[in-house]
């Protein structure tokens, strides 16, 4: 019955809005922007021209009292299209076909205005999502991206600030947990969604879509905020000139050369933990680009999976190189004492592919111990794997015998990290083993989710990474009622 009320409502919307609202207004963008490219370039470049100054002209002292208002896309991102945060809820809160829909209705977004096109994509991404999959992808997939793309000028000007202000016609859920965790918002207003149960229906609340200018005049009245930080578009004009002070953002100082280019290490928080498939910014080109890969890239996952398991490893090694593996090894192996025990190699987590990358390297046998692997993954695994149980004596005895039929690879760590930090990890390797031989592994990737080379140390834990990714300490209950851990 629900489903049907939401069929009701999306056609009564579709037919009223787009056949009655939107044909005129379709047939005037394709005429100004689809045929007389080259003078209506001048045109709009003269009509859109900024009336207010440039962001880097904005001065940061004595500003610990002002009031700033802003809106995160145009306003603090380096990129006004958001796009490619609602591609990354539909591929990591939703499914890939989700993902390749929004992708198809590219063209038709196109032609739509500016309310029509996020009507569109609210409903493509949200329709059917649950609200724990929103949550996930906000707590832990989101901030990466959005950090990445803070535009250094105006986190400079927001960071002077006193009191911060957040209003945006995109859903509040996609951007409120990144405003208010990493940059201290005071308060987000967004467009509210509508929901049935634990589901969104991909229509907006009765209150609809969010005007910022309107927004802003209800919730300060006749009071103005001391600064507004917009984009050069029409809407963010009206919206930043109801402030003491408008600044316009844009990527660069043309005059000074001075780049908008966030560096790391003045990000606001430390980005140690994030999850997510998709490791580029998902932009209508790149996600095209994505889709036009998968064939070959399964056909290589599969390959590269049967040369693994069933070859050699120098002809496993060369093949992999052949099919697009750039595997660097630095250093030589160890030479091995009179000790009749095995060496036990002691790596840094980057992916769970670690250990067999390493058995690859050496050439030669490893036996990889793990906490938590699923069954599918120690079936295909190209080298022997064995669980511990996080129980110290328990662990140590069993990683005793091991040392003593061989050579043994652990990750102290616990889990997995993406990013050049060094988790806080268990000293047990350390009484076990007479010849220890660290290990440092760098993954580089370009479309599913990359690391960096450099590591900086930290007492975080893997169970300070499930609190942050997943809300909880990385157990839970089986149906028998026994603790287990969760994949890495």
């Amino acid at each position: 019955m629900v489903f049907q009320m939401v069929l009701l409502k999306l056609a009564d919307w579709i037919l009223y809005q787009l056949l009655a609202n939107s044909c005129y207004r379709a047939a005037r963008k394709m005429r100004s922007y689809g045929f007389f490219l080259k003078n209506q370039s001048l045109k709009s470049s003269q009509q859109q021209a900024p009336s207010f100054p440039n962001v880097f002209k904005c001065g940061l002292e004595n500003r610990g009292s002002d009031i700033l208002a802003c809106d995160i896309h145009g306003g603090l991102l380096r990129t006004e299209s958001f796009f490619p945060y609602f591609m990354l809820v539909a591929f990591e809160g939703g499914s890939i076909l989700r993902a390749f829909l929004l992708l198809l209705s590219c063209p038709i977004l196109w032609v739509l205005d500016y309310e029509l096109k996020l009507r569109a994509m609210i409903f493509i991404t949200f329709c059917g999502l649950r609200l724990k999959d929103m949550e996930n992808v906000s707590r832990a997939v989101l901030p990466k991206f959005y950090l990445e793309n803070l535009h250094l000028k105006a986190f400079e000007v927001l960071a002077s600030t006193g009191s911060r202000f957040a209003f945006t016609s995109v859903p509040r859920v996609m951007v409120e947990g990144f405003l208010k965790e990493y940059l201290l918002f005071d308060n987000v207003t967004g467009t509210e969604l509508h929901t049935v149960g634990h589901y969104f229906t991909g229509l907006v609340s009765d209150s609809g879509l969010v005007l910022k200018h309107r927004a802003l005049k209800d919730y300060f009245g006749d009071k103005k905020p001391d600064i507004g930080l917009g984009s050069s578009s029409l809407h963010d004009h009206l919206f930043i000139s109801l402030c003491k002070e408008a600044y316009v953002v844009s990527r660069d100082d043309g005059n000074s050369g001075t780049s908008s280019v966030m560096p790391r290490d003045k990000y606001p928080k430390p980005l140690v933990f994030h999850d997510g498939r998709l490791a580029f910014l998902p932009t209508p080109f790149a996600t095209l680009s994505m889709f036009m890969w998968l064939p070959i890239g399964v056909f290589l996952a599969f390959f590269r999976l049967f040369v693994g398991i069933h070859l050699p490893y120098k002809l496993a090694l060369c093949l992999g190189i052949w099919s697009g593996v750039d595997v660097r090894v630095k250093g030589c192996s160890p030479s091995r004492s009179g000790h009749r025990k095995g060496i036990l190699y002691v790596c840094t987590h980057r992916t769970l592919l670690d250990p067999v990358f390493l058995s690859t390297s050496l050439g030669q046998p490893l036996t990889a111990v793990t906490y938590s692997l699923s069954r599918m993954s120690e079936l295909i695994a190209p080298i022997r794997t064995v669980r511990l149980t996080r129980e110290r004596k328990q662990d140590g005895r069993t990683m005793q015998r091991l040392l003593s039929e061989g050579d043994l690879v652990v990750c102290p760590e616990g889990t997995t990290c993406r990013e050049p930090y060094l988790l806080r990890f268990s000293s047990l390797f350390a009484e076990l083993a007479n010849e220890i031989v660290p290990v440092a592994m760098n993954t580089r990737v370009s479309m599913f989710y990359g690391t960096t080379a450099r590591f900086e140390c930290t007492t975080l834990t893997r169970k300070d990474k499930y609190m942050m990714l997943a809300g909880n300490e990385g157990i839970v209950q089986d149906k028998r009622g026994k603790s287990q851990s969760i994949g890495k």
